[in-house]
């Protein structure tokens, strides 16, 4: 099912623009739409020195939290061991698709860390991830209620990580 095309109103920005500075906020909400989610946000981070942001964030609607950085900071030592999908994204493993928050393995998700950083209840973790380092999240999410992730989704997101990684590796490097 990853062979699937991008649905054209996310395709269609990977061919009108070039620069990651133009399809990072273009893109968002179409990936937003095509994914019938709340917010789709998208933390940059350079793996030599540690700084990251949330560049990049679209929401729904004005009652989701806008979770945009203005400046780049250092990770904190301690953000692997409090977010296990950091954790896991650091591994460079698969991306992860948590459809509860509320229910999913402590090993997977930690729930309080979800809850008072982020707020959402169903999410997609992409891994932005070249050459067994990570460069970049992507994150769709639903707040509010539960979402099982479809066969769909996984072919979306599958492809925008195959897209997307260059783009966030040039605008890291730039």
């Amino acid at each position: 099912m990853t062979d699937l095309a991008l649905p054209r109103s996310i395709q269609n920005i990977l061919d009108k623009y070039t620069e990651p500075e133009a399809i990072f906020p273009a893109i968002l909400p179409a990936i937003g739409e095509v994914l019938k989610c709340d917010r789709c946000f998208l933390y940059l981070r350079n793996p030599q020195t540690r700084f990251a942001k949330i560049a990049y964030c679209w929401r729904k609607h004005q009652n989701i939290p806008d979770i945009t950085e203005s400046a780049w900071k250092l990770e904190p030592l301690s953000l692997p061991q409090e977010d296990p999908l950091f954790a896991a994204a650091l591994r460079t493993q698969a991306s992860i698709y948590v459809e509860d928050v509320e229910t999913a393995s402590p090993k997977v998700v930690n729930k309080e860390f979800e809850r008072k950083n982020l707020g959402h209840r169903a999410l997609i973790h992409a891994h932005l991830c070249q050459d067994g380092q990570l460069w970049g999240i992507l994150q769709p999410s639903v707040f509010g209620q539960k979402r099982i992730w479809s066969d769909f989704d996984h072919a979306i997101m599958t492809q925008l990580e195959n897209k997307l990684t260059p783009l966030v590796i040039t605008y890291m490097t730039q």
